[in-house]
């Protein structure tokens, strides 16, 4: 059992090891091509819970990211990758995403379609995969969206999510920041969730803030042959630091 807890162990060091260095490389790529005007930022943080879509999926997530952006032919275009550790059950497992969107500005609204992968070790027979498409725009001075999120490999439900947020300057460098969704599992014609979030972002320098925050996620589903059935009501709390470039 100790010789099985050690090999997954350098199992999750070697994933973290990677993750961290292409990190490091698409930081330095962004770096380089400071000329073609694309930003990145860089995050790292830390979660009470792991939350996905209203469904607690860990405890003590801790998490880094790197997120570039450009614009070609008045075409958005942006993508990343997404890695964090967390435990279940006593045990620690990571996951990693790779995600990219392509988006386009028109008069009533931003269309957005893009593609997410999850490498999540906990399910490491399946691997998951998806693409979304999402309409944006700001209404009455509050940021919505609508997002349909479709399968494309495993075994994953077609999701639907209702998003609004909004933003309040407190101060030069202090800024409150809020929002709220609705999930909506298509396939089951119910509401999986709504979940609420403030994060209260602290910038300390022209590229360096630091937010820690408060979330909250109410269970809305009852049908016990969906995932979402597993979920309870959530208070997460957490911090995160984000540097951009």
């Amino acid at each position: 059992m100790l010789e099985a807890t050690e090999t997954n162990n350098n199992k999750t060091m070697q994933n973290y090891y990677k993750t961290i260095g292409a990190l490091v490389v698409a930081s330095a790529l962004a770096a380089g091509n400071a000329s073609a005007e694309v930003e990145a930022d860089l995050h790292a943080g830390y979660s009470s819970a792991y939350m996905f879509r209203g469904v607690k999926i860990g405890d003590d997530l801790l998490e880094t990211g790197l997120n570039l952006a450009t614009e070609y032919n008045g075409l958005g275009i942006s993508g990343g990758l997404w890695h964090g550790t967390f435990t279940n059950e006593g045990d620690s497992f990571t996951e990693l995403d790779v995600y990219g969107e392509v988006s386009k500005e028109f008069s009533f609204a931003t269309l957005a379609l893009g593609y997410i992968y999850y490498d999540n070790e906990r399910n490491f027979d399946v691997d998951y995969s998806e693409a979304y498409i999402s309409a944006s725009r700001e209404i009455y001075g509050i940021d919505t969206s609508l997002t349909f999120f479709a399968e494309i490999e495993g075994d994953t439900e077609t999701y639907i999510e209702l998003a609004a947020g909004k933003s309040f300057e407190l101060s030069q460098c202090l800024t409150l920041n809020t929002g709220a969704v609705l999930g909506y599992v298509s396939e089951n014609r119910e509401f999986s969730h709504i979940g609420v979030k403030a994060a209260l972002d602290y910038a300390y320098s022209e590229t360096a803030t630091i937010s820690p925050f408060l979330a909250y996620s109410w269970a809305l589903t009852g049908n016990e042959d969906s995932v979402y059935d597993s979920s309870d009501n959530e208070l997460t709390a957490g911090t995160m630091l984000s540097v951009s470039f």
